[in-house]
């Protein structure tokens, strides 16, 4: 018998998983740990296995059971520590040594390879084999592991991860003041429900299509029950930008039941529009899911609506065209962010 790491994409429908475990089981295998990830195909299960069965065999096992990409390399017994518990443990050592940042995170991820590279950062993932985690500008950390490509969730872990080395962000009560190009000046803050009648006349001055692209349909004014959702932090943050006592612009980031991913949506007022607002509460939000966790950020968006499909370029988002052909899904792994 031996370990072994196993890694399989699956479609996300409910029994996959338990699919898997029955293949895994039929083969004499008993799974000592289980992760689950997002990823832009379906999901990532990841299992640390005791198991009499070759990797070859278990990897036809579970392509029968419905697995995808499946990749079986060897393990061992220091791979079964659990994984919070161990995350913590480097954490610590970081804080105290920040200059050892690349080995901790090869570390962290089980690489082969970590070292700093500098220069302009890469946003994207070419090679799944090769992460580059932004540390500063021009400066960030490359790793390496040939034999396990990364996923968006370990990119996000690694993210956050070299957060730590960072000098902490000052923030006054969770305000923050912007400058826009033009000089015009906001301050985000999170929605709260004193700004229902603020949120409502924001409603009241944009127009029907900056509320139709926003709900899918030209919504005249936001239902109470539905502002009530968006100030509930359990079930995601929201964020104000106000100017001279309005509400200019509302974003909001909802969770979902998806593993590691949530999703976002804008409203800004028209005059507003067209001036960078919509990227600085773009980037808020992605910090926000940054900071609580998240590997991606989805956003759904009406095929016709140019700027946000824009707007989640610029930010280094996928777009693709869903089951619905009025419909475009934006993409955006929150760990290969270069600037946020």
């Amino acid at each position: 018998m031996g370990f072994l790491r196993i890694r399989t994409t699956v479609d996300e429908r409910p029994g996959r998983l338990a699919s898997l475990a029955a293949a895994l089981a039929e083969r004499g295998g008993n799974i000592l740990g289980l992760s689950v990830q997002s990823d832009p195909d379906g999901t990532v299960d990841e299992f640390v296995a005791d198991i009499p069965a070759n990797p070859e065999t278990v990897r036809e096992a579970l392509e029968a059971a419905g697995g995808r990409r499946v990749v079986v390399v060897p393990a061992t017994a220091h791979e079964l520590t659990d994984e919070p518990t161990r995350a913590l443990l480097l954490a610590s050592r970081l804080r105290a040594m920040p200059w050892r940042l690349p080995e901790l995170l090869a570390e962290l991820l089980r690489a082969d390879d970590a070292r700093w590279t500098y220069g302009d950062a890469v946003s994207d993932l070419p090679d799944p084999t090769q992460l580059v985690v932004p540390v500063a500008a021009k400066r960030a950390v490359r790793l390496r592991r040939a034999e396990l490509p990364f996923t968006l969730t370990e990119a996000a872990r690694a993210a956050s991860f070299a957060r730590l080395a960072q000098p902490p962000v000052e923030q006054a009560g969770g305000e923050t003041a912007v400058k826009l190009a033009d000089g015009a000046e906001v301050v985000i803050k999170p929605l709260t429900p004193v700004y229902r009648e603020a949120v409502r006349d924001l409603h009241d001055r944009c127009s029907p299509e900056s509320r139709r692209f926003r709900y899918f349909t030209a919504m005249p004014s936001l239902p109470p029950r539905m502002f009530e959702r968006l100030c509930d932090r359990r079930r995601g943050h929201s964020l104000v930008a106000g100017n001279d006592g309005q509400v200019v612009a509302l974003a909001n980031l909802v969770f979902t039941a998806d593993p590691g991913i949530a999703e976002m949506a804008f409203l800004v007022e028209d005059r507003w529009q067209g001036r960078g607002l919509g990227s600085v509460m773009a980037r808020a939000l992605v910090r926000e899911a940054r900071d609580l966790g998240y590997a991606e950020v989805r956003t759904s968006m009406l095929a016709d609506n140019v700027r946000m499909r824009r707007l989640l370029v610029s930010l280094g988002a996928t777009l693709a065209y869903t089951d619905d052909p009025g419909v475009v899904e934006g993409r955006l792994p929150v760990g290969a962010m270069t600037s946020v």
